[in-house]
């Protein structure tokens, strides 16, 4: 979802232009940033905003070729920028009333509704965008968030009270909150504290941050307290090793004494990990399946066994509080469905909800079933459902600018079959041909991870491009997307399969120059992160079909990205992409990298990053613009001081949003 990623690559955000968050306890995402800003070569500081008729440039973004922004152009977009979303972060276990994420002023923060339809009472008022939050169990009187500073995801950790935040952990490491035991007195947060580098996992009571005390010392990045058992005597954890690959410990909240409950072999992987109130530990995993099924997972035998089976993933639930029914939610090619579980009769029932996207479920103490949904005619929104009578009601209407967003268009499914005959499929969305008529400019817009995937979901900004502009947008799952069985995810792992991921996308263009809808002499190519990566190597592998490049936040150098990105998060990229610290990975990781052809790069370029980027560093970006550069090309270059993988800030996202359209009307429109 990306003029930030939120809005074109919904690996980042939620598809609703807040940073990313969504559920509580799911893995996330000035000077300093200036001096950083400053040392990378080839950026320039600034551009003359004197003129009148200009658009003034955000302060932390700095430009070089990106000509400068008309007033009457940023005036006519305006209104596709002034979009609210409001995403579920859970219930208030005594007053009913529900924690959103919604955005008034320039950075997404947290506010409280009291019933459906009511008003938005904001409660945190930080400068940095604060996307997630969760009270404690029982009373609800702590609440707890993590924020970062622009975008460097050195996140701490926060109570929130009278609008004031208190900070619970050092300032410096990384840290994240995650489960709460089930009393509410304790809550599990992961550290980095210890070296920089390692994820431990640590165990406070909130109220008292002096009280933290380390549960497990641990070596990498990923390690997270799941659950406690019921009692609170032991901790569930979880480490992922890579999205298809996970173990699972029982960890002794007293002494520390941890047994491994998962069974080595065949990589396995679990979400959703939940103790019901009987004890038995649900879960939603791919064990003996290409798909995620739901059922239960035997902590002495180390076995799932499963009880709920969809032709597709059970990509979330969420347990009744006193265990009479789960509510489960099923990703059907990227369309999402609500259905009920009935632990006592087995019987299944489902929620009646148009097409779109479910996200965050969480069931409150009394029953009802909170969460968030959106479809590219509604963007996202907070809702409710009934248990009883599957009613549903609707707590947050956002505003869309003015805009009707019925005229946005919804997606059509297209499909092909690949150079080797694997079958994949992507979504379409279509400019209004009453409006727009004859065959239409495209952009084809690579999500990232790769381990995730393009959903039918609410656009933002990117529907002026379709409504305003008449050019289509396609999204495609390329081998290696999440969604789609566990074989398919693993497509593409390693240097010497990566550029088959490439060759579906040259079928992808194939596919778009024979629909007739479409102009196959003006296509374009965009995507960020991984997404990024596919945007280079694209304008390489496919430079004689595209018009232009529009890349953000993505991997220029395999070598240089596994070796720059925090160490935290290394080995997992490790076990996606290859290992650098092996010769002969090594030399493919060079030879595929779109850094070692940069001189085959011949159409227009745009390249835009984050100075705080953790993940993909400012460097991969820099990197090829010099590259570009030295081979005698101009590439657009943007970059944001006080940004990271993904623009959080409204201001920086609008402005970049505006840069994006001229390159877009410049070479595919004129």
């Amino acid at each position: 979802m990306t003029a930030s990623l939120c809005e074109t690559s919904s690996a980042y955000c939620d598809q609703t232009g807040n940073a990313t968050g969504g559920r509580p306890f799911m893995p996330l995402r000035m000077a300093i940033a200036s001096l950083v800003l400053m040392s990378l070569p080839g950026v320039a500081m600034a551009q003359d905003d004197t003129d009148n008729d200009a658009v003034a440039k955000p302060a932390a973004i700095s430009i070089e070729g990106v000509p400068i922004v008309p007033a009457e152009l940023a005036a006519n977009i305006a209104p596709y920028g002034e979009y609210r979303t409001a995403s579920f972060q859970g219930w208030h276990p005594v007053d009913r009333s529900i924690l959103i994420a919604t955005r008034f002023g320039n950075t997404t923060q947290l506010h409280v509704v009291d019933r459906p339809g009511g008003a938005r009472r904001q409660i945190s008022f930080a400068e940095e965008p604060i996307g997630n939050g969760s009270y404690s169990p029982g009373t609800g009187n702590v609440l707890l968030l993590h924020k970062d500073i622009g975008g460097n995801e050195n996140y701490q950790i926060f109570s929130l009270a009278d609008g004031r935040l208190r900070l619970l952990t050092d300032g410096v490491s990384r840290n994240g909150f995650s489960a709460w035991t089930d009393d509410g007195s304790h809550v599990a947060f992961r550290s980095t504290k210890r070296n920089g580098r390692d994820t431990d996992l640590y165990i406070m009571d909130p109220r008292n941050p002096k009280s933290a005390r380390m549960l497990a010392e641990r070596e990498g990045g990923g390690w997270l307290v799941l659950d406690f058992t019921p009692d609170g005597k032991h901790a569930l954890v979880r480490r992922e090793i890579s999205v298809t690959d996970m173990e699972l410990y029982l960890i002794d909240v007293a002494t520390g004494e941890e047994r491994l409950i998962s069974r080595e072999g065949e990589p396995v992987s679990f979400s959703g990990l939940t103790y019901a109130p009987d004890g038995r530990l649900w879960a939603s995993s791919d064990e003996r399946s290409q798909f995620k099924r739901l059922g239960v997972f035997d902590p002495d035998r180390g076995v799932f066994d499963p009880i709920i089976a969809e032709p597709w993933d059970i990509a979330d639930f969420s347990i009744a509080p006193d265990g009479s029914f789960i509510a489960y939610v099923i990703n059907a090619g990227g369309q999402t469905k609500l259905k009920l579980y009935d632990t006592a009769t087995a019987a299944i029932r489902e929620v009646d909800l148009p097409p779109g996207l479910i996200g965050g479920i969480e069931i409150a103490p009394w029953g009802e079933i909170g969460f968030s949904f959106n479809s590219n005619q509604s963007a996202t929104d907070v809702y409710s459902v009934d248990p009883e009578t599957l009613e549903v009601k609707r707590w947050t209407y956002s505003e869309q600018g003015g805009l009707d967003p019925q005229r946005n268009a919804l997606p059509d499914l297209i499909e092909i079959e690949s150079f080797d005959g694997e079958r994949m499929s992507g979504f379409i969305y279509r400019p209004d041909p009453s409006r727009f008529p004859g065959p239409r400019p495209v952009i084809v817009d690579v999500h990232g991870g790769p381990e995730y995937q393009a959903f039918a979901g609410f656009l933002g900004r990117y529907n002026y491009l379709i409504n305003e502009m008449g050019i289509a947008a396609m999204f495609p799952n390329v081998r290696g997307s999440t969604g789609y069985g566990k074989r398919f995810t693993a497509l593409d792992d390693g240097p010497f399969k990566r550029e088959d991921a490439v060759r579906d996308l040259g079928v992808f263009f194939e596919k778009l120059e024979q629909d007739p809808d479409i102009d196959g002499t003006r296509m374009a190519v965009t995507g960020g992160s991984y997404g990024g990566y596919m945007c280079y190597a694209a304008a390489i592998a496919f430079g004689d079909k595209l018009r232009g490049a529009d890349c953000f936040v993505g991997i220029s150098s395999f070598v240089t990205f596994l070796e720059n990105t925090k160490d935290y998060r290394r080995d997992e990229r490790r076990v996606e992409f290859g290992d650098e610290r092996d010769p002969e990975q090594r030399r493919k990781l060079i030879e595929i990298s779109p850094l070692t052809r940069a001189d085959e790069i011949g159409i227009p370029m745009f390249v835009s990053t984050g100075a705080n980027d953790p993940r993909v560093p400012a460097s991969e970006a820099t990197q090829i613009v010099d590259a570009i550069r030295a081979n005698g090309g101009a590439p657009w270059y943007l970059i944001a001081g006080n940004e990271g993988h993904g623009f959080a800030k409204k201001e920086n996202r609008d402005f970049h949003f505006m840069a994006r359209v001229l390159f877009y009307q410049k070479h595919l429109l004129e």
